[in-house]
């Protein structure tokens, strides 16, 4: 054996095993993964990868693909930053025999920056429940889908769990609301729906910027002592969460007055905090645990097979099963498309016509074995978000429990704002609006 050959073989060893990819054939549509494995995200970012690919396996290895159509994917790693993120879009954009028909940024930063790039493409962006809340206005961003909910959507409808928990509404004038947030765009997003209602409520609001990548909050939850709020919100992401649930616990704050967002309320987050962190809660659109269908299909067709991309046992985890919720949205709309356009790979164009025209309907999500798992998707050419209710689910030291029943957003606060800054971000790009009377 030669030299060179030894020296590579030893380079493969030391690199561990490869993320699972499948590459695109002609009969196949591609989607390309923008993950990260590695850095401070990790932690959120590995289970999220983790359902994506285990979801597209099990399509694949139980219905030969969509309609017959095999899925095929490439992982890129993005560490979660926004240049790594582009780069990793404009490798992976072209390949496949249409090109790419959905791509998941998986990072409100990256996802501004893919924005315009969309109808250039012909690539639509699928920002599951993150990314630019004004893109729900689909009159201005055909390209661009958040659905099932936003992040505007997500913090009206926190404030409103809040007023439940209180009393009413009208009992959060003169409640302390704290919002600790990333400091970045993906941090950001729900401040302005959050001064809104603060000024509409009357509860006093102070937002507490964590910066890159929240390994250091001491000075942060000083201020939430000191100013001993009623209640405290967090939009974090990786390593953040875990410091920010260990400082709560640290200063004795009531955990269960503690919500973190979609992307702060894994097991990952609140595990390292250990028995500090029961009844920390967090905002969720989809069940955590494996009691659905689905997940014994995916252990059936794709662990029992030796093809998962995780551990069997981390099915279930919060993170995981939003990769799974993902993924089914992402086939659903191919599916919806192959409808209009027939059995056979799609294009991005007419995968973005299956987005806008998806409908996930109760019958629909019991067929996938997700009934109850998450909440009925209607889209349209108006409205990229759907209806945008959501669930708050609850650690008890061991598991996540769904607290409440489903809650509706402050629709009538939101989609004015949303409609608004549609306006303001579409023509910074150009942009002019859509007439969806001409597209019935």
């Amino acid at each position: 054996m030669s030299k060179i050959l030894i020296a590579v073989l030893a380079l493969a060893v030391m690199a561990g095993p490869a993320a699972p990819a499948v590459f695109a054939q002609a009969k196949e549509v591609f989607v390309p993964l923008l993950v990260y494995r590695t850095g401070p995200y990790a932690p959120s970012g590995i289970p999220i990868a983790n359902g994506f690919v285990d979801y597209f396996t099990l399509v694949n290895e139980r219905d030969g693909g969509i309609n017959g159509v095999k899925l095929a994917w490439e992982e890129c790693e993005t560490q979660y930053d926004t240049k790594q993120g582009v780069e990793c879009y404009e490798r992976l954009k072209g390949k496949g025999p249409t090109g790419a028909v959905v791509v998941n940024p998986y990072s409100t930063g990256i996802t501004y920056q893919l924005i315009p790039k969309a109808p250039v493409d012909k690539a639509p962006i699928l920002s599951m429940g993150y990314g630019m809340s004004a893109s729900s206005d689909g009159r201005w961003f055909p390209w661009v889908f958040n659905f099932p909910t936003n992040y505007w959507s997500q913090a009206s409808a926190v404030i409103r769990y809040i007023g439940t928990q209180e009393g009413g509404l009208d009992k959060l004038k003169g409640k302390k609301i704290v919002h600790v947030h990333h400091n970045s765009p993906y941090g950001k997003e729900a401040n302005p729906t959050l001064e809104t209602l603060a000024r509409q409520f009357g509860f006093e609001l102070t937002l507490l910027p964590v910066d890159h990548p929240g390994q250091e909050q001491k000075s942060t939850w000083l201020q939430v002592r000191r100013l001993n709020p009623d209640w405290v919100f967090m939009s974090g992401w990786g390593v953040m969460n875990q410091v920010g649930i260990k400082e709560a616990a640290s200063i004795n704050f009531k955990m269960d007055h503690f919500i973190g967002n979609w992307w702060s309320a894994n097991d990952s987050d609140v595990v390292p905090a250990g028995d500090g962190a029961k009844g920390y809660k967090g905002a969720t659109f989809h069940a955590p645990g494996t009691n659905f269908k689905v997940f014994q299909e995916i252990a059936k067709h794709v662990y029992d097979k030796g093809k998962g991309a995780g551990k069997k046992e981390s099915m279930g985890e919060p993170l995981y099963n939003r990769g799974i919720v993902n993924a089914m949205f992402a086939v659903e709309a191919v599916r919806t498309a192959m409808a209009q356009y027939g059995n056979k790979p799609m294009t991005g164009e007419q995968v973005r016509w299956g987005f806008e025209h998806l409908t996930l309907t109760d019958k629909r999500l019991e067929e996938l074995g997700m009934k109850g798992f998450t909440h009925p998707v209607k889209v349209s050419c108006e409205d990229h978000e759907s209806s945008g209710p959501i669930l708050v689910q609850q650690w008890d030291g061991k598991k996540w429990s769904v607290v409440s029943d489903w809650i509706q957003p402050m629709r009538e606060v939101v989609r004015p704002k949303i409609e608004a800054a549609a306006v303001e971000e579409g023509k910074k790009l150009g942009y002019t609006m859509r007439d969806c009377a001409k597209e019935k």
